[in-house]
């Protein structure tokens, strides 16, 4: 199926690794030219390089911290006109809510809600002005499934999944898409780092990190690919009927 994405531009925050470099790779992949955000500038350096000689696009990068929201405003105006955002920074610390003090609170929040709202709030209406543009949240299955050992982050999407629900019921009246993407576990190397944490924890041996996952559909986590290609047909005009929906991609383990 041809994603009609060739010639389109993205600006895809996280973009350096994980899932936002996936999605990066996934769009490429379709033609499309790229901005990248990140903090760190040697691995933003890294993905254009890879990025420009796998697939031929043209790529810009983009250092900046989007937990300050005038980074997001000045963001959003050296990437102006393009056609697709995905909102992909961020990492919310794990913990019950007497772990988690305001601090950590307002660090997760501020680079992962607040980056998303503002980062949204000065692109948005521009592509309503243009009658077309998609942003596509790439957010987490905890909001819709929310645990109280991952409360700030459960509480961080569910707001997430509020923002794209109602900002999407309304802008298609705009020529404008705006849809969620909730992934499960996915093997990135946050996620390794988080389950060796545990596996020291309840084995004393964090090399069994992967006996943690077991319990997941078909014995692991996600590919990152599995869930970047999601990504890419949310953000083509092929899904432009989607508007306000939320797919979650975890294999089934949010109906076990």
């Amino acid at each position: 199926m041809d994603l009609q994405l060739t010639g389109k531009t993205a600006l895809i925050t996280g973009g350096s690794s994980g899932l936002g470099r996936g999605a990066a790779e996934a769009l490429a992949a379709e033609g499309c030219n790229l901005h990248l955000a990140a903090r760190t500038e040697s691995d933003l350096e890294k993905a254009r390089t890879e990025l420009m000689g796998d697939h031929g696009v043209d790529v810009t990068i983009h250092p900046t911290d989007l937990s300050a929201g005038d980074a997001a405003r000045e963001l959003a105006e050296r990437t102006e006109g393009i056609d697709i955002l995905v909102n992909c920074a961020g990492a919310i610390k794990a913990g019950k809510i007497e772990m988690i003090d305001e601090e950590t609170w307002l660090e997760g929040w501020n680079l992962k809600v607040f980056g998303f709202i503002n980062l949204t709030r000065a692109v948005y209406p521009a592509m309503c002005d243009r009658g077309s543009g998609v942003i596509v949240n790439i957010i987490g299955n905890a909001g819709e499934h929310p645990a109280a050992n991952y409360i700030c982050g459960s509480v961080g999407n569910a707001a997430l999944i509020a923002l794209t629900k109602a900002l999407g019921a309304e802008s298609l009246d705009h020529g404008v898409c705006v849809v969620g993407v909730s992934p499960g576990q996915t093997s990135t190397e946050r996620l390794e780092r988080q389950q060796r944490i545990k596996a020291e924890q309840d084995f004393g041996d964090a090399e069994r990190w992967r006996e943690m996952l077991t319990h997941l559909p078909a014995g692991r986590p996600a590919k990152v690919e599995e869930i970047a290609e999601v990504v890419a047909f949310m953000a083509s005009p092929r899904a432009n009927w989607a508007s306000g929906s939320i797919l979650t991609v975890d294999g089934g383990a949010h109906l076990r």
